[in-house]
């Protein structure tokens, strides 16, 4: 009995762990848009290198004071390879989807990625959530959808940049499965170091026909910061995250790195948030309470369950 218990408590701290640190990973998703912002002027296929190389570069240094090994086995290569593949993919198209669609219509269409994280990892992983939570994860959208003022108005170029949010949110869903499924294989430092270097080779590919060095140290500094924070702190504590959590649950946490956005548009840049947004975020953080405090809940359930039964 007791040892039910201790089992049960372990898995209530593994869950909350998790939760925690997709939390934090958001924080710092979250300075994305102004940092991106503040770096303007250059190419986006050349931020998008700039943000994986250096947050590669961060996690180099951490690897090395940690005294992780980087090594990777020959085997592995090709495995990496399609997973830095599908990061850097998952940049493009949503960059790519922002220059031919509305701001609204990507977001909406991006955070679509909950559904599809769902679905992939109940097929590729076997692990599934309750039917339930479909409701949370919707209302997590619809609240995406209000604060991005999403209008259903197509022009071709507008199809085409949905197609392009689309295939950047199944990108999203796919890194996720990823991250979930070699938790137990690789450390997190090795882990994301190979994805974040091997995203930034594919990048520089795409970026080196208009590639320029940034010509301001305003620029260096926000391709710096672009690095460290929401990628060598933001992605990285999502990987972290979803070591502990159902990637479902930690990538609609992440889906608030919009608030974060628009706060600190508020803050920095004096972008002043209107009624849609703030209607839009109650909404999400309702959806989010749905999803992730009955799953607590649930836990606890199962404790005592397994106690009553020794």
């Amino acid at each position: 009995m007791e040892d039910a218990a201790w089992k049960g408590e372990i898995a209530v701290d593994s869950y909350k762990r998790g939760i925690l640190l997709a939390c934090a990973g958001t924080v710092f998703f979250g300075t994305s848009p102004v940092l991106t912002r503040l770096a303007g002027g250059l190419p986006v296929g050349e931020i998008a290198f700039f943000r994986m190389f250096f947050g590669a570069l961060f996690i180099l240094i951490a690897s090395r004071a940690a005294g992780v090994s980087l090594s990777l086995e020959r085997q592995d290569v090709s495995k990496f390879l399609i997973y830095g593949l599908i990061t850097s993919f998952h940049f493009l198209f949503y960059i790519g989807s922002v220059m031919y669609t509305t701001i609204a219509h990507s977001l909406s269409l991006v955070y679509t990625a909950p559904i599809m994280i769902t679905v992939l990892t109940a097929v590729l992983l076997k692990e599934k959530i309750p039917a339930y939570k479909y409701i949370g994860i919707i209302i997590v959208i619809l609240g995406i959808i209000i604060l991005a003022g999403f209008e259903p108005v197509l022009t071709r170029s507008m199809i085409l940049g949905d197609i392009m949010a689309l295939i950047s949110a199944l990108c999203l869903a796919l890194y996720s499965v990823a991250g979930r499924k070699e938790r137990n294989n690789y450390p997190l430092l090795k882990y994301v170091f190979w994805v974040y270097f091997l995203s930034a080779i594919f990048l520089l590919f795409w970026a080196l026909p208009h590639f320029a060095l940034p010509g301001t140290f305003k620029q260096w500094g926000a391709l710096l910061l672009l690095g460290l924070l929401p990628t060598t702190l933001g992605h990285t504590l999502y990987n972290a995250g979803i070591r502990y959590i159902h990637p479902t649950y930690a990538n609609l946490i992440s889906t608030q790195e919009v608030t974060g956005g628009v706060v600190l548009g508020l803050l920095i840049l004096g972008e002043v948030p209107s009624k849609n947004s703030i209607i839009g975020i109650l909404v999400m953080f309702a959806g989010l309470f749905m999803v992730l405090i009955e799953k607590s809940d649930q836990n606890k359930l199962k404790i005592r369950e397994e106690n009553l039964h020794r």
